[in-house]
């Protein structure tokens, strides 16, 4: 081996670190001014802040290729390789040793092209690196018999915000009443174990405390989630089991920020809490959405290996811009841009791409789908539909191809498979259709609260989790609220129509009827009925430029990622749908 070659990939391995850690200092940074934020109040530094730390990773790279694209512009395989044993090296045990692998594949997928990568030159094993066990430093414990009030005061107290609650008796006794009344193994004064993790969790207006609690053989997940309102804090609900949890970190809702040195023990943790979460998920959920795209892949991969199901067409009208196939077993939905759109559709590929942008980058309120997005994703061919594979090589060729036994999705969104709402309907009884057409209707206005306009609002374009909630997932027509002109109709009045001034006849590209809504929705039937009956103002085109004259003074609501029946209030209030 040349010394002069390798001290050149030792030099490259160095820079690749160095970037890295200045990635991670800025991710970190901002993760822990979230506490001034929510202390403060200040919501809309909270926003852009949020869309900052989600730009750092593109940055990171983009600034590598920078800074290395010339040294490494005449790179082969065998420098490559020493370049990654040198950044081994260098890695070996830190606390963030599974990121700084991630960060790795990136800058190296970026200098030397986007190639299948092998572990030679990247890193594809994602064996533990670091003890994925809580140190003592990271976790309040509190074992006594005292009175549950007593119990939840010294919890909360023991988390140091810098300005104090409302009514912190109010709030713990509510929260305690609820618990005893619930969870029966709590009263009396029996002995309990509570475990909360140290680093607070920070989304929108809320800060979430999140641990378990250990009674009479019993484990249960814990959350308190904490709102910031003008007089003070408030004790928003005591949320203990592991469905609820699961939608505080769903995959609809803006990533979490909270401030962690290295994030693997916590994320082990949360799967303690949330078994049934992937631990891609989990890692996403916490704004590591690159690496969360790398665990995905590990775990896709070991899926592939150990189930025999095979990918299929995913059931529900064909779309008009993506081509859509799923893997059942796995709950996820493959989506790749068709080569020609119809000419109903006005976007181009470059806007798709955009829209799925938008949504990454934008707070999903918990009614729209994160998506990972992956180029020269490969996957066997032997896993394939014949007919499946024949129609994605004839429609979406510029991002399919085949090579030897391998299908390669030059470009493709992967998003959580759900229920198509159209399909949901035609089979759910009819409590969970009320419960889903008034989930549909809280979804489209929750959307647009959050400047969003969905385009088509078809129920097609809709899903059902499994938790029974509607999210939005088809973007090729999204675009902001505020970019919508919001129009009622005219009176058919066959002279204005005729006249010259005929406002009636003069549509702009931006132009949007409301009235509309209700001859395309849902044209006729019991669903027509159930859902105009519940939600009539979404056919008003003055309750949507409402809400975008909120928008425009830059109020940002109260959206809660549980429902108001468990909110600590709501047995003193009413539910806002009730009034």
């Amino acid at each position: 081996m040349d010394a002069f070659d390798d001290q050149i990939s030792w030099s490259i391995a160095v820079r690749i670190l160095q970037l890295f850690q200045d990635y991670r200092s800025a991710f970190r940074s901002i993760s822990a001014g979230a506490r001034q934020r929510f202390e403060t109040a200040h919501w809309q530094d909270a926003e852009a802040a949020s869309q900052t730390r989600i730009r750092l990773y593109s940055e990171l790279v983009q600034s590598s290729s920078m800074a290395l694209s010339h040294e490494v512009s005449s790179f082969h395989s065998s420098d490559w390789q020493r370049v990654r044993q040198h950044y081994q090296h260098l890695i070996q045990g830190a606390d963030d040793e599974a990121l700084a692998k991630t960060v790795y594949n990136s800058i190296y997928r970026k200098l030397a092209g986007r190639i299948e990568l092998d572990d030679d030159r990247a890193f594809l094993t994602l064996a533990p690196t670091v003890s994925e066990t809580l140190a003592s430093t990271d976790v309040y414990r509190f074992e006594t018999r005292l009175a549950l009030e007593v119990v939840l005061e010294r919890i909360l107290l023991s988390y140091p915000f810098a300005i104090g609650y409302q009514d912190l008796t109010r709030d713990v006794a509510l929260a305690s009443q609820r618990m005893q009344r619930e969870i029966p193994a709590l009263r009396g004064s029996p002995q309990l174990t509570v475990s909360m993790l140290r680093p607070v969790f920070y989304r929108n207006k809320g800060a979430y405390l999140i641990g378990h609690l250990e009674v009479e053989q019993h484990r249960f997940p814990l959350a308190f989630a904490i709102q910031r309102e003008s007089d003070g804090l408030v004790l928003d609900t005591v949320l203990w089991n592991e469905r609820d949890l699961s939608l505080i970190f769903s995959f609809t809702r803006a990533y979490f920020m909270v401030d962690l040195a290295s994030p693997a023990p916590f994320v082990a943790y949360l799967n303690t809490l949330m078994p049934t979460k992937k631990t891609a998920e989990l890692y996403t959920s916490l704004g590591y959405f690159k690496h969360g795209k790398t665990v995905f892949i590990d775990e896709l991969n070991r899926h592939l290996r150990e189930s025999p199901d095979r990918f299929e067409q995913t059931p529900g009208i064909p779309g008009l811009v993506m081509e859509v196939f799923q893997l059942r077993s796995f709950q996820v939905v493959f989506k790749v841009i068709k080569d020609r759109f119809p000419s109903s559709k006005k976007v181009t590929r470059e806007q798709v791409r955009a829209a799925y942008h938008l949504v990454k980058t934008h707070d999903r309120v918990g009614r729209m789908a994160d998506t990972h997005e992956f180029f020269e994703l490969r996957l066997p061919t032997s896993l394939f539909d014949a007919d499946l594979l024949e129609r994605m090589l004839t429609i979406a060729s510029k991002n399919v191809s085949l090579a030897g036994d391998e299908v390669i999705l030059h470009h493709v969104y992967v998003e959580r498979l759900m229920t198509p709402l159209n399909l949901y309907l035609l089979s759910c009884n009819d409590t969970d259709r009320r419960f889903v057409l008034e989930d549909f209707g809280e979804a489209i206005k929750q959307l647009a609260s959050a400047n969003i306009f969905p385009g088509d609002m078809l129920p097609k374009n809709f899903g059902v989790t499994r938790h029974g909630r509607v999210v939005f997932y088809d973007y090729d027509e999204i675009c902001y609220l505020t970019d919508v002109n919001f129009r009622a109709l005219p009176e058919s009045d066959p002279e204005n129509v005729m006249g010259s001034s005929d406002a009636f006849l003069s549509v702009g590209e931006q132009d949007v009827f409301p009235e509309q809504f209700k001859w395309f929705l849902f044209p006729e039937g019991v669903n027509q009925r159930e859902f105009w009956s519940r939600h009539p103002e979404i056919a008003d085109s003055q309750f949507w430029q409402s809400v975008q004259s909120r928008v425009r003074t830059q109020e940002v609501l109260d959206i809660y990622p549980y429902r108001w029946s468990k909110r600590l209030k709501a047995a003193a209030q009413p539910s806002p749908e009730e009034t």
